[in-house]
């Protein structure tokens, strides 16, 4: 399957938007949830979140890189200076680990007849590569770990499994949580 990735650009948001659907990726997301105080994103879940997440995008900050298979959108991978995800500040498990300046992989979603197909882990690469090429030096995830023995469901999977950011050459650098890891990815 021939596979490109490019940057979230104003040119592209038809793609995005194509992937996406009515449902803003999942609930009316449009990749708001770690951008948003909590109370805010619930009010704007649908047209709210999706008129947020585009003035992000024609204001020319790239908050992250599609994923194309045969020419047409297939995946989603949110990254960014950790700065530009205010809820990570606010949250008790995924508080930064040290001062080091990171960019930070919050979230993936693959259309629905493409997923298990390895795209998170091709998304992941593009999205180190996009961060490398605007300075990133450390790049972080927060994967999800599901309990031995159950297969976590795709709707709970959208920050990423540990085994995909281990294929992508991260590496654990804290464990704040039964449920959470935090993987890193020096470049």
């Amino acid at each position: 399957m021939p596979f490109t990735s490019h940057p979230l650009t104003p040119d592209r948001w038809a793609d995005l938007e194509a992937l996406f659907g009515q449902r803003g990726a999942c609930a009316g997301c449009w990749c708001m949830y770690w951008r948003l105080p909590r109370t805010k994103y619930e009010a704007g879940k649908g047209a709210s979140n999706r008129r947020a997440f585009q003035t992000i995008v024609r204001g020319g900050r790239v908050p992250g890189v599609l994923g194309y298979a045969d020419g047409h959108p297939v995946g989603w991978c949110a990254v960014g200076p950790r700065d530009t995800f205010p809820t990570l500040d606010r949250s008790r498990t995924l508080r930064p680990i040290d001062d080091r300046p990171v960019w930070s992989v919050t979230c993936f979603f693959i259309a629905r007849p493409r997923r298990r197909e390895g795209l998170s882990v091709r998304l992941l690469e593009a999205a180190v590569a996009w961060a490398r090429t605007r300075g990133a030096v450390v790049v972080e995830g927060y994967p999800t770990v599901p309990r031995t023995g159950v297969r976590i469901a795709d709707a709970f999977a959208w920050t990423g499994v540990v085994r995909t950011f281990e294929r992508a050459g991260f590496t654990e650098a804290a464990r704040p949580s039964e449920a959470r890891r935090i993987m890193r990815k020096e470049l």
